[in-house]
């Protein structure tokens, strides 16, 4: 748990009293999954459970016991139906969502086959452009471009 000080403004000008937050930090992890269609890469994207309107990678908390690489391929295949292979860290993100500081650790890897999903989100195989698209966030952009990096790297390398 850490702890955010804020002081508010008294009258005048002078200090007012001294305000201290609790916030909890959240350790989660996620995928970004590519596979190959007729020679041109493709990543999927899952509709986000909190709000429908965004397009995201999979990702979860990281439960007892689990490594993020693990959790990442178990959300894969609870969210997006989807087993697969590990093939590299692509890296992390954090925001805050409510109070809370959420940090996730990423991870690139190669659909190896469709299983039956836990949960029922709409999935989509997108372009990388059209994936670059459809992400709101800036570092789900650059997350993205990162991996379509290291995807290419991994098939030619």
């Amino acid at each position: 748990m850490a702890y955010r000080t804020a002081s508010s403004q008294g009258l005048c000008g002078l200090p007012g009293r001294l305000i201290t937050v609790s916030v909890a930090n959240i350790a989660q992890a996620g995928a970004l999954v590519f596979t190959t269609h007729r020679a041109s890469p493709r990543v999927l994207l899952i509709k986000a459970r909190r709000n429908p309107q965004l397009w995201i990678f999979p990702k979860g908390h990281i439960e007892s016991g689990e490594t993020p690489d693990e959790t990442a391929l178990r959300e894969t295949r609870e969210e997006a139906g989807v087993a697969a292979d590990l093939v590299a860290r692509v890296g992390s993100l954090e925001f805050e969502s409510g109070k809370d500081v959420v940090h996730v650790e990423y991870f690139l890897v190669r659909w190896a086959a469709d299983v039956p999903a836990e949960e029922d989100r709409e999935r989509r195989w997108c372009t990388i452009e059209e994936a670059s698209e459809m992400l709101v966030f800036e570092g789900a952009r650059a997350l993205l471009a990162k991996a379509a990096r290291k995807w290419k790297d991994a098939l030619h390398g």
